[in-house]
């Protein structure tokens, strides 16, 4: 009987561990996400430069301070677990933003590339848990004070090309009512090229945009 008793124990143990590893083998996932190390290496190089009290070209303390707060803020989404982004249209224009293709896993296969590209009526933002993953730069369209490096200086930036954002970001698009080009509210967006990701980049003008029928998965803002 004791045998029996023993055996059952271990029995217990071993159905015990084969349902609890699965959840301990997720955990670390997001310390492999490119989006994290990115975000944390940003955050390491930001905190060296105020430690050193180091003053970066082109960029206030202000500055600094408001690009660490967003990384921080980056870095905690990404820790737990959210996979989505949002972005919001506030520029006048209808605007193509990146997101998942319809009915993912049955289509990889044939799929020419990674995302679809959706268009986004003015005033709208995408849906909460759909994944926003940027937004499409027309050739006639500027963004002012551009940066894709945390410590770096603001500069013009000119399309044809994709921004993309991390999860957990919600990008406010506008259109400067002075100067006419866009303002984001983000501190750093990624900058794509179609060398650089599988992403559609078409070479289009905003007129062109404007013409399409919006089709964004959206909230009415």
């Amino acid at each position: 009987m004791k045998i029996w008793k023993s055996l059952l124990i271990v029995l217990m143990i071993f159905v015990n561990l084969a349902f609890a590893q699965p959840s301990f083998a997720d955990r670390p996932k997001f310390s492999k996400n490119p989006d994290y190390i990115e975000v944390t290496k940003a955050l390491k190089e930001l905190s060296q430069t105020k430690d050193a009290q180091t003053q970066v070209e082109g960029l206030t303390p202000e500055e600094i301070q408001k690009r660490t707060e967003e990384l921080t803020l980056q870095k905690y989404a990404l820790e737990t677990g959210i996979n989505w982004g949002q972005c919001e249209n506030q520029t006048g224009n209808t605007i193509a933003v990146y997101g998942k293709r319809p009915n993912d896993e049955d289509e990889e296969e044939d799929a020419v590339y990674d995302n679809n590209l959706y268009f986004l009526a003015n005033g709208q933002s995408t849906k909460n848990n759909w994944d926003c993953d940027g937004i499409y730069l027309a050739n006639d369209v500027k963004v002012a004070n551009f940066t894709s490096n945390p410590n770096g200086q603001g500069q013009e930036l000119t399309g044809p090309i994709a921004l993309k954002i991390l999860d957990g970001t919600q990008l406010v698009i506008k259109t400067n009512p002075d100067t006419g080009a866009i303002d984001l509210n983000v501190p750093t967006v990624k900058v794509l090229n179609s060398k650089t990701a599988n992403w559609f980049i078409p070479d289009i003008s905003q007129a062109l945009i404007n013409t399409r029928v919006p089709n964004a998965p959206s909230n009415q803002s």
